[in-house]
């Protein structure tokens, strides 16, 4: 998403984090596969792994789950409507997802999965970007 707003020139009108609801590969870069197949699309990840916080529902209008066993511990921290409202999962942005779909952990399988990965991602970047500049004072 990041690599999509900065191309369009737009990045200034988004605040983009990723964060897990575990802590597990706190301070960690993205997987080695993960890095390797965006690079070979010419884009750079450069998060590090933080845990998700509460406090995140109130600094972002999105909170956009992975999985559904993300969607239902992020559902357990949201301690409001508005907050609840704001949780997503993140293939529902994808209309050619289906409903309720997740985004496949590649971890344990071969280079392939990322390669998958990267593509179910990048079209849901694709609807959600078209999702924020029709609801939001987004350029176009």
């Amino acid at each position: 998403m990041l690599d999509l707003v900065t191309r369009l020139g737009i990045a200034n009108h988004f605040e983009l984090d990723s964060a897990g609801t575990a802590a597990h590969h706190v301070g960690e870069r993205a997987d080695h596969r993960s890095r390797q197949t965006a690079k070979e699309r010419g884009i750079d990840l450069p998060s590090v792994a933080r845990q998700f916080e509460s406090e995140d529902f109130e600094r972002f209008d999105f909170v956009l789950a992975m999985d559904t066993e993300n969607y239902e511990n992020l559902l357990r921290m949201a301690q409001s409507p508005s907050a609840r409202e704001k949780l997503h999962l993140f293939r529902s942005f994808d209309p050619n997802s289906e409903p309720g779909a997740s985004v496949p952990d590649p971890y344990y399988g071969g280079a392939d999965g990322f390669d998958t990965v990267f593509d179910i991602c990048d079209a849901a970047c694709q609807g959600l970007l078209s999702h924020v500049q029709e609801t939001r004072s987004i350029p176009q």
